[in-house]
């Protein structure tokens, strides 16, 4: 069996890794920076990289210009009970796909995969009346449902099913005795982790950052979520860019948190990975 020797990174590699890395944290630093600065900072000829004192100033207006604690609440919870939802359906979605054998299910899986060629924009109307036939209008429950398993997750899961669960341990553990929820939950969840991690934390950002949908049907004023707050803050007769910032601030941290929390199991999906190749 040949093993794969490591070749160790150069200078060069370091030095692309580096300007990576600034260019992908500079956006949220200067946005850190208005936010601690007021407007009129905007108009130096040559901005300064220094953070100024007004970061609690801003941060109290935009307290006090909406309810930035209930956006931040109804948007934790929508992006997280969306984020599990597609984590669980999604996965045994894939892994019906992927592992279990029935009639039409490659046609159903092109079905599936073929409703996220369907622009959100057509389904907007017909899903606006069913809210309101519903009586959902207003309410989390129709920001929540639509979203609560996604073409993407399907798919995604079932390709990391067919690579990480070998048709031989599904065999095996049917010899044993397992049904087939015992099966996925012991043999088939545990083996696919890293990759619904993964699709776990892309699906919690895009419902954190979905803006279209929530505008349209929730109300800003009762129950709006952070894009729809954030919006709030932006409209007037000028754009104060220091409160604006200092609410993009607030709500890229929650983001940021789920990046941290599951990083080990990214980290880990990646080397499995490079394991296997």
């Amino acid at each position: 069996m040949k093993t794969k020797r490591l070749t160790k990174a150069g200078p060069f590699a370091y030095a692309v890794l580096v300007v990576v890395l600034l260019a992908s944290v500079f956006p949220l630093y200067y946005s850190f920076l208005i936010a601690s600065k007021d407007n009129s900072a905007l108009g130096d000829a040559v901005p300064s990289l220094v953070p100024g004192g007004n970061l609690l100033e801003n941060l109290t207006r935009v307290f006090d210009t909406v309810d930035f604690w209930l956006a931040m609440q109804n948007s934790m919870v929508v992006a997280g009970t969306v984020a599990i939802s597609n984590v669980v359906l999604g996965t045994l979605a894939g892994f019906a796909f992927a592992r279990l054998r029935f009639r039409g299910g490659n046609t159903l899986f092109l079905v599936v995969v073929g409703t996220s060629m369907v622009p959100t924009q057509l389904g907007v109307i017909p899903l606006y009346m069913l809210m309101s036939d519903l009586d959902w209008y207003g309410t989390l429950q129709a920001v929540i449902v639509p979203a609560l398993i996604g073409a993407f997750s399907v798919f995604w899961m079932r390709q990391a099913c067919e690579e990480s669960v070998p048709y031989e341990l599904i065999e095996a553990a049917r010899v044993d005795g397992c049904s087939v929820l015992k099966t996925f939950w012991h043999v088939a969840f545990p083996a696919v982790r890293p990759q619904a991690a993964v699709m776990g934390m892309f699906t919690f950002m895009t419902a954190w950052n979905d803006f279209f949908w929530p505008l349209i049907v929730l109300d800003p004023n009762d129950s709006p979520t952070v894009q729809v707050a954030l919006s709030t803050l932006a409209s007037g007769y000028y754009t104060d860019y220091s409160l604006m910032l200092s609410g993009a601030s607030l709500a890229v941290l929650p983001v940021v948190g789920i990046f941290i929390l599951l990083a080990r199991q990214i980290v880990g999906g990646i080397m499995q990975g490079a394991v296997k190749g």
